[in-house]
């Protein structure tokens, strides 16, 4: 592919066509990949729900967030937080397993702040209280905050394996599995 061309969708929009690996890396064009998740799916919560289970499930939770991406940005303004917080959850477990392991600490303690909110409330059966004790055990397994200054701890091995770290979502279901 000529580099200066900016690959495009069926629209004409910039979207980067590089085959991608189950964390979500660009590969060299022509090489295998993971088949890539359709942009703009209008799901219902529970679709959304176990989409991204089953990807988290799979050890792909770069392809969960984009899941939650979608619900993220047209969900009722009510949920967006929780589907924002979720999808930046995904990712930072994406982080954590390609060994970004700063980075991933930070966008699992930000997406555990963004559904702090919807704690009492557990919409669409979702266990927020389970996901966020997930989140910031995970996050201070990876990078404990007195690991060093802001941007420390990003090392390039991976640090967890994202199937054996997935959440499970649900509140109740699989009970004590990893929420």
């Amino acid at each position: 592919m000529d580099e200066s061309r900016r690959d495009r969708d069926e629209e004409g929009r910039a979207r980067n066509a590089r085959p991608r690996d189950g964390l979500g890396r660009p590969l060299p064009y022509g090489a295998p990949g993971v088949e890539r998740q359709p942009e703009g799916v209008l799901r219902s919560p529970g679709e959304t729900v176990r989409e991204a289970q089953r990807l988290l499930d799979a050890g792909m939770p770069f392809h969960a967030h984009e899941v939650f991406e979608d619900a993220w940005k047209s969900g009722p303004d009510a949920e967006r937080e929780l589907w924002r917080g979720l999808a930046q959850m995904a990712v930072g477990l994406t982080h954590s397993a390609r060994g970004n392991s700063g980075g991933g600490a930070r966008l699992l303690r930000r997406g555990a702040g963004a559904v702090e909110p919807f704690r009492e409330s557990d919409p669409h059966g979702i266990g927020v209280g389970g996901l966020i004790r997930w989140a910031l055990e995970l996050a201070d397994r990876v990078a404990p905050r007195e690991a060093g200054p802001a941007g420390s701890g990003g090392g390039l091995a991976p640090v967890v394996d994202a199937a054996e770290e997935a959440p499970w979502l649900l509140r109740g279901d699989r009970a004590g599995r990893r929420a």
